[in-house]
């Protein structure tokens, strides 16, 4: 008999059985009994079948009955209305009489059963044929199934195979569908609906499609724009069965990676240098998939470098370029003085050219970037180099018993200077401290030669300066003119002038009271006469000491004064300036002063 057999609820099932016994017991008659889980007799099991006595267990009556001829040695059983309880071990046990009786271990296990079993490959492959079958047992002779599927459209078409013996001589139905499963039939619900004709019973079984597919990844983020030191979260998912390894990749080096349908990439304050291009990889048995999202950081200029000649000659053409990087591309822009010299928008580099450098061109420049996350400068300092250029301010003034010669050149390098006296043989230059005292400010140096003692007869004087790039002569000319005279007139000539200038005025206020006039005896500075005294001699640096020698003139061209102007000494080193006139000077202009006062009322 089979070891094990099925049968539906409420149908019958024939379980087919065959035995055999020594031939020379040759017994008159041959019996049979069938027991239900146990095999012993002495156990007292139920009895399904007894061909002596037709005595049954209850739960058998009119449900059993043998089909087979026990004399032909055929012992096959037939169950009818089945029902859940049915379901066991079935015994058989030979009986030829006296002791010639023995049970078979051999049993057969009855399965009571409520739906079709649709049997899947254990692979189905997307864009691989498959085939599903749908099995039920047929095994009643009474009632024969009719397969039909369920939720197979767009699959395929059945085919129904028929009928098929197994190994053990049971029977089956056999249906067969035949189709190319795609991604989206994973987890389709495929039914199987076994029914009997002429009678109510239906049963239906379901089975999943278990598709097998390479990764889709279906969820990225696109390019993403974020700021300097922001938090970027990159999200990548797919869809694929089974589950696919993700990894989160950059420039080949693994960032993240996890058997999961999604992948979360979390960058904390991002810098610049995270800019790129990151790649999601996706991949499991079946294939791979991969997509990759541009992550664009966005960040202020950073500060400018700047290449190039920073040192030419005058007349040489210099290149200077300017470069920065930031996300956007910035506005460069190189400016001098406030004057915007070139610009460019969204370039990271800025190209300066000066075709014949000139010595205004020295100075210092700047180089700015700016976007809209910020702006960065770079200052740099361009220094042109050119022979001396005597400026036309250079000159000799004379002062009292002093002569005093200014050369003011422009040059770079720094040059040197040296005063010539034709007329005596003479030169000094700048070491000697005594006579010559420079100073140098940016590209200009002055120096200032003083002589004391002729002012009588001022020699003539020329300035002489170089640098590795030439040579420049200049004869000083000599201004204030009106310096010597008051040299000549000396202390008397003053008060005679000044005692004159006192009797004009008096007579000037008698004759307007005579004639009545109304006007107001004051006077003005223009009333005086255009008596001149010797400008200030202005240096860079010494700006109180000659404010004080001009509050001294206008005094004096107030009160009309012809007396010896206070001593004034132009013969300064670079420790003099700064410092205010002498006391003496002071008192006497007080002096004056109050003279004049009590002469005019």
């Amino acid at each position: 008999m089979p070891s094990s057999i099925s049968a539906f609820e409420g149908t019958c099932v024939s379980i087919p059985c065959r035995f055999d016994f020594p031939d020379e017991l040759r017994p008159a008659v041959v019996h049979g009994v069938w027991y239900f889980n146990s095999p012993y007799p002495k156990n007292y099991p139920p009895v399904v079948f007894k061909s002596r006595t037709q005595v049954v267990h209850e739960s058998f009556q009119g449900r059993s009955r043998l089909l087979g001829d026990l004399g032909l040695r055929n012992c096959t059983l037939l169950l009818s209305n089945v029902s859940p309880e049915l379901g066991g071990k079935y015994y058989f046990r030979g009986d030829l009489g006296g002791y010639n009786q023995y049970t078979f271990s051999e049993h057969s296990v009855l399965d009571i059963i409520n739906t079709p079993n649709i049997v899947v490959p254990p692979e189905v492959v997307a864009g691989t044929e498959v085939e599903v079958s749908c099995m039920v047992p047929d095994n009643c002779p009474e009632l024969r199934p009719e397969l039909s599927w369920l939720g197979h459209e767009g699959l395929g078409e059945p085919a129904v195979l028929g009928r098929l013996r197994e190994d053990e001589g049971t029977w089956v139905q056999v249906s067969l569908l035949h189709f190319v499963p795609t991604r989206e039939a994973n987890g389709h619900r495929l039914g199987c609906q076994a029914s009997f004709p002429n009678t109510t019973l239906q049963f239906e079984g379901y089975a999943s499609l278990d598709v097998k597919y390479p990764p889709v990844i279906v969820e990225m983020n696109s390019s993403v724009e974020a700021i300097d030191g922001s938090h970027v979260s990159l999200l990548c998912g797919a869809d694929s069965n089974p589950l696919p390894l993700l990894t989160w990749m950059r420039d080949g080096t693994v960032l993240r990676e996890a058997v999961a349908e999604s992948l979360l990439l979390e960058l904390d304050e991002v810098t610049p240098a995270e800019d790129g291009v990151y790649a999601c990889l996706a991949e499991n048995a079946y294939g791979q998939d991969n997509r990759t999202v541009g992550l664009s950081v966005m960040y202020a200029p950073w500060k400018p470098t700047v290449n190039g000649t920073m040192v030419a000659v005058e007349g040489e053409t210099v290149s200077i370029l300017c470069s920065t990087q930031s996300n956007p591309d910035p506005i460069l822009t190189i400016f001098k003085e406030k004057q915007i010299l070139a610009t460019v928008i969204y370039e990271s580099e800025l190209q300066l050219e000066l075709p014949a450098v000139k010595p205004e061109d020295d100075g210092e420049y700047w180089c700015v970037a700016e976007n809209q996350y910020g702006q960065r400068a770079t200052a740099f300092n361009l220094s042109v180099e050119f022979a001396p250029v005597i400026l036309l301010e250079s000159h000799c003034a004379a002062a009292r018993d002093t002569v005093q010669c200014l050369c003011v050149v422009k040059a770079n390098p720094e040059p040197s200077v040296a005063f010539e006296l034709p007329s005596r043989n003479v030169t000094v230059n700048e070491t000697e401290r005594e006579f010559v005292y420079s100073e140098r400010s940016g590209l200009l140096l002055t120096s200032i030669l003083t002589l004391r003692g002729q002012a009588q007869a001022p020699p003539r004087v020329l300035c002489t300066s170089r640098n590795l790039y030439g040579t420049k002569s200049l004869e000083l000319p000599f201004q204030g003119a009106h310096r010597l005279m008051w040299a000549k007139i000396g202390p008397v000539g003053a008060v005679v002038a000044f005692a004159i200038l006192i009797a004009i005025i008096c007579y000037i206020t008698q004759t307007r009271r005579k004639k009545n006039v109304t006007e107001s005896p004051s006077f003005s500075a223009g009333d005086n006469p255009p008596v001149l005294f010797s400008s200030d001699f202005r240096i860079s640096g010494a700006p109180e000491k000659y404010e004080s020698e001009r509050r001294l003139g206008s005094e004096r061209r107030l009160l009309g004064l012809r007396g010896e102007p206070p001593e004034l000494d132009l013969s300064y080193s670079h420790s003099d300036l700064g410092k205010r006139p002498t006391k003496d000077s002071y008192t006497l202009t007080e002096e004056l002063a109050e003279y004049a006062e009590i002469r005019v009322k």
